[in-house]
């Protein structure tokens, strides 16, 4: 088929033309972008924990009075806790990974003049953390009860580090350089060490949105202090059920004391992602939209120009045109308007990614977006103009002669 007579058929009207491939122009830079920023976040949010994220209850006791023995309390609620019908295991936690607090320091490789240095969540924790949190070993063990330090108000004057510690495979590595650092000492920004016994294969920190959220450090020490933190891994399923039987029974414990936010480790991690699932829900939409507008664009130019031309279809079909003539003409016009458009919006797609990424530190497209991008818009142009342009062809000789 020639492809001038579509030009200066196009050429005729301009002003739809340009209309057209503008809008398909701006919906392939802003799906392009949008689609990858989509996959981004959906990668983000789908990180694997390290934990039993689904069966982790956590909660809080506030003591009060001077005669509050925090220590005796927590060592007390443990063991009721690990004796309560379907709990699995516990530990006292000074704060609990996903939920947004938590504390963090710098850790170094060596006490030398020019040690390396790394920031890290640490964690304070009793013995049988590693089975609450359903964390899994990649070297070593973890902390005994007699190497858990419950120490006094008194004692934790001038900073503290225990004698061992342990920590997740993704601080090993970017400390050390290495993950195989069981036996090598580690310590913190008063130059005090401890020796690491164990290696987690992998744990997530308290901050889902923090770039050091896998580099975590367990102390193993309960501090005195008038609150603490519980984490409670339950039997599989029945962490919703147990939140309430967990309050109730630390309650009916000790009243003289708050039990207060208590949730499940799940309810932590959908808060924690809620503003990268909402964005990917109004991205999503917003490409649905895009979509939707293009394709009527498309099928509002191809029929005005149908109901433009029909005299010219109805010539060309009296004169010997088959109706896949009309329809292969529709259809090139439409595809030579969408390339034009796809051209176009394949430049502004990696300009809008380069502002994108210098103005708000966002990572660099992946090129293959804007072909798939491409096939994309494509489609539906073939799929929206197939409507009028199939219509154009069912247009008679004879009707085309009464519109003379």
């Amino acid at each position: 088929m020639t492809i001038r007579p579509i030009f200066s058929a196009l050429l005729r009207n301009r002003t739809g033309a340009i209309l057209v491939v503008g809008q398909i122009a701006l919906t392939l830079a802003i799906v392009v972008n949008a689609v990858f920023i989509i996959q981004q976040r959906l990668e983000h949010i789908g990180r694997a924990t390290g934990m039993d994220v689904n069966n982790i209850v956590s909660t809080r006791v506030q003591g009060f009075g001077n005669e509050y023995d925090h220590l005796a309390t927590v060592r007390e609620d443990l063991a009721m806790l690990n004796a309560l019908p379907g709990v699995v295991a516990s530990a006292a936690m000074e704060s609990v990974p996903l939920s947004g607090s938590g504390s963090a320091n710098g850790f170094r490789d060596s006490d030398g003049e020019e040690p390396n240095s790394e920031v890290a969540n640490y964690y304070r924790v009793s013995e049988g953390v590693m089975e609450t949190l359903g964390v899994t070993l990649y070297a070593g063990r973890m902390f005994s009860p007699e190497e858990v330090n419950w120490r006094s108000t008194e004692e934790q004057n001038g900073g503290f580090m225990p004698s061992v510690a342990v920590i997740s495979k993704d601080m090993a590595e970017a400390l050390y350089e290495t993950p195989d650092v069981v036996g090598r000492m580690i310590y913190n920004n008063l130059g005090q060490g401890a020796q690491i016994i164990g290696v987690i294969d992998r744990m997530m920190g308290s901050w889902v949105n923090w770039p050091n959220v896998m580099q975590v450090v367990l102390l193993p020490e309960v501090p005195e202090r008038s609150w603490t933190r519980y984490a409670i891994r339950v039997e599989p399923g029945k962490a919703d059920e147990m939140v309430p039987v967990i309050e109730e029974a630390l309650e009916n414990r000790d009243v003289q004391r708050v039990v207060n936010a208590t949730r499940t480790m799940q309810n932590m991690a959908e808060h924690a992602y809620s503003r990268d699932n909402a964005v990917a829900v109004i991205l999503m939409i917003v490409v649905v939209l895009l979509f939707i507008v293009a394709g009527l664009g498309i099928v509002g130019l191809a029929s005005f120009t149908v109901n433009q031309r029909t005299k010219q279809i109805g010539t060309r079909r009296a004169i010997g045109a088959r109706k896949r003539d009309i329809i292969s003409y529709f259809m090139t016009e439409n595809w030579l308007l969408t390339s034009i458009g796809v051209a176009i919006g394949s430049i502004l797609a990696v300009a809008l990614n380069i502002w994108l990424s210098d103005a708000f530190g966002l990572e660099r497209l992946n090129y293959w977006y804007v072909p798939a991008g491409i096939a994309a818009l494509w489609l539906l142009g073939l799929l929206a103009a197939a409507g009028p342009a199939r219509r154009a062809s069912n247009i008679s000789p004879a009707v085309a002669t009464r519109t003379v």
